[in-house]
C-alpha cells in the first residue's frame, strides 16, 4: 500500500506542530487515489499565523531596501534551482503535465524578478520650497499583515503574483492556497526561509471556507488578494471590504477569440487548440469561445479537428503527454455535463473528449479529453457558464460588428484575442472591446510582470490589478510630509492664515 503524505501549515518560520481537528484529502488526479492529507486551519491556526506575521512586521518594515532585495534575489535563485522539484509537486497534485508546471513556475519567477527592483519602485516624490523654506515629499509605506487566497489551477504562479511584491514593499504575508494542491506552497515557504526571510514574514495556512473567513474577518489583516471564480470573488470583496480591508479580487472568465476572414487560419487553429486545451482548460486565461466570422467557420473547424486528433493526453509525468487529467473527479463530472447539455440545447458535439484514449491505459483518473461544441449560441449554458475545463465552444458570426457586440455583451471581461492580418481591424478591436486584457494574434494575453494582470466587469472586484505598479500601489499607502527646518532667520509667531507666498 502506498503511503500517503501529510501537509500542514507553515507558521512563524516552521511547520505547524499542533494537531488538526479537520483534514482534507489530496488526490493524485492521474490515478484517482488519495495521495495525501492536508490539515485544515481552525480559527486558532489562522490567529497564530496572523499573530506571527504581525510580530514580524515591525522588523521587516524597518529592514533596509538593500536587505529586502538581497533576500529576494536569493529566493529567486532558489526557486529557479528547484523549478523541476516544484513542477513535480504541482503535476502530482494538480495533474498538469510537467512542462506546463515548469512554465507556471517560470512565469511566477518573472514577478519575483520584478519585485527585486523594489528600491526603484518605492521611490517617492519631492518638491523643494513649496512655500518659503518649506519642502514637501511623499513616501510609500507598507500596510502591515496582508493575505492571499489562491486557486488550485496555478498553485505556484498565482501566489507569486502576490507575495513577492507584498513582501518587497515591507509587508508580512499569510497565504491560504487551494486545499486541492497545497504542497507547492509549503515548499515555497521552505525556500523563503533558506533565502534568509525572517520568521513570520511569510506564513501558510491550509483549509476551506473557515480559514478564508478567519482571514476576511481578522482585524489585523489589512488587505486581501484573491484569484478564483466570480461568485467567490464577489463574496471575498464584499466581506473583506465590510471589515475595512483593502481588496483586489480577480474573478472568472469567458475568454473569446475572434477570427476574422482574413486571418491566417493555420495560426488561428494552432492558437485555439493550444489556448483551449493547455492545462486541461483549467486556466482563467484559457480561450473558451472561438467566434468565427463568416465564411471561415467550417474551414477553421476542420483545422481544429485535425490538430485535436493528434493531441495526446496522459499522466503529467508521461514524456509524451500534452494534456493531463482534471483536478478532481467532481470537477471532471461537472465539466463533462456540459457536453450533454450543449447537445440538448442545440449545439453540435464536434469532438467528444470522453472518447479520447489515455496514454499508458491509465485508469481511475479524472480524465476528459479535448472537446469541441460547434454552433454554440449565447443562450446555451455551455456559452454562459465558466466551464473551466477542456471544452471549446465555437460560435458563428456574420460580421465583425456582430462578433464585437457578442463579446462586449458578455458579463465577463478578463481576456480576449483577435486573429487578423488587418492592422486597422486589430486597432479598432483593441479600442472598442470591453475586456481588460487583449491579444492581437496572441491567444493568451497574460501581461509581463512589469505590467498588471486583471480584467473588467465581473472578472474583477476592487480597483487594483495584480503585480506591476498596480501591485506596488495596492500593497503600500502614501504618506505626504511637509517639512520646515528652522534657521536663524525665522520670523517668529504669525497668527495669520498660512498661504503659499
Amino acid at each position: 500500500m502506498t503511503e500517503t503524505k501529510h501537509i500542514t501549515h507553515w507558521i512563524g518560520g516552521k511547520p505547524f506542530d499542533g494537531d488538526a481537528t479537520r483534514r482534507g484529502d489530496v488526490y493524485e488526479p492521474a490515478t484517482g487515489r488519495v495521495a495525501g492529507h492536508v490539515d485544515f486551519a481552525s480559527a486558532a491556526e489562522v490567529d497564530a499565523a496572523v499573530a506571527a506575521a504581525k510580530a514580524a512586521f515591525p522588523g521587516w518594515r524597518d529592514a533596509s531596501l538593500s536587505k529586502r532585495t538581497s533576500v529576494l534575489f536569493r529566493f529567486r535563485e532558489l526557486v529557479a534551482a528547484h523549478r523541476d522539484e516544484l513542477a513535480a509537486l504541482i503535476s502530482a497534485e494538480h495533474g498538469k503535465v510537467l512542462s506546463d508546471a515548469a512554465g507556471e513556475v517560470a512565469r511566477g519567477l518573472e514577478v519575483v524578478e520584478f519585485a527585486c527592483g523594489i528600491p526603484h519602485l518605492l521611490k517617492g516624490g519631492f518638491s523643494e520650497n513649496v512655500s518659503t523654506k518649506v519642502d514637501a515629499y511623499s513616501i510609500l509605506q507598507p500596510l502591515g499583515v496582508v493575505a492571499g487566497i489562491t486557486p488550485f489551477n496555478f498553485p505556484a504562479m498565482v501566489p507569486m503574483w502576490m507575495f513577492p511584491v507584498a513582501i518587497a514593499c515591507g509587508n508580512t504575508f499569510v497565504l491560504k492556497p487551494s486545499e486541492k494542491d497545497p504542497s507547492a506552497s509549503v515548499r515555497i515557504a521552505e525556500l523563503w526561509a533558506e533565502a534568509g526571510l525572517p520568521d513570520g514574514v511569510f506564513n501558510v495556512v491550509h483549509g476551506d471556507k473557515a480559514a478564508v473567513d478567519g482571514l476576511l474577518h481578522h482585524p489585523d489583516v489589512k488587505a486581501v488578494s484573491f484569484v478564483g471564480s466570480t461568485p467567490i470573488a464577489r463574496y471575498i470583496y464584499e466581506t473583506a471590504a465590510a471589515n475595512g480591508k483593502r481588496v483586489q479580487a480577480l474573478g472568472g472568465a469567458k475568454n473569446h477569440m475572434l477570427v476574422l476572414p482574413d486571418a491566417d487560419l493555420d495560426l488561428a487553429a494552432d492558437a485555439a487548440v493550444s489556448a483551449g486545451f493547455g492545462s486541461a482548460g483549467e486556466r482563467c486565461m484559457a480561450i473558451s469561445v472561438v467566434v468565427a466570422v463568416d465564411p471561415v467557420g467550417d474551414e477553421l473547424m476542420a483545422k481544429i479537428r485535425e490538430r485535436v486528433a493528434k493531441l495526446k493526453i496522459g499522466p503529467g509525468d508521461h514524456p509524451e503527454s500534452e494534456m493531463g487529467p482534471l483536478v478532481t473527479g467532481a470537477h471532471r463530472d461537472k465539466v463533462a455535463s456540459y457536453l450533454d447539455s450543449g447537445v440538448a440545447q442545440g449545439a453540435t458535439l464536434a469532438i467528444d473528449g470522453r472518447e479520447t484514449p489515455v496514454l499508458g491505459g491509465a485508469g481511475g483518473g479524472f480524465w476528459l479529453g479535448p472537446t469541441v461544441l460547434d454552433h454554440v449560441t449565447p443562450e446555451m449554458d455551455a456559452y454562459k457558464d465558466e466551464i473551466f475545463g477542456p471544452v471549446l465552444a465555437v460560435v458563428r458570426a456574420g460580421s465583425y460588428e456582430e462578433a464585437m457586440e457578442l463579446i462586449s455583451a458578455n458579463p465577463y471581461g478578463n481576456g480576449t484575442a483577435i486573429f487578423t492580418n488587418d492592422g486597422g481591424a486589430a486597432r479598432r478591436f483593441q479600442n472598442e472591446v470591453e475586456v481588460g486584457m487583449v491579444g492581437i494574434n496572441v491567444p493568451i494575453p497574460v501581461p509581463m510582470a512589469y505590467y498588471s494582470f486583471g480584467g473588467w466587469k465581473d472578472s474583477l472586484f476592487g480597483d487594483s490589478h495584480a503585480h506591476g505598479m498596480e501591485g506596488v500601489h495596492f500593497y503600500t499607502r502614501t504618506k505626504a510630509v511637509t517639512a520646515r527646518w528652522l534657521d536663524p532667520s525665522h520670523g517668529g509667531v504669525n497668527l495669520g492664515f498660512p498661504t503659499n507666498g
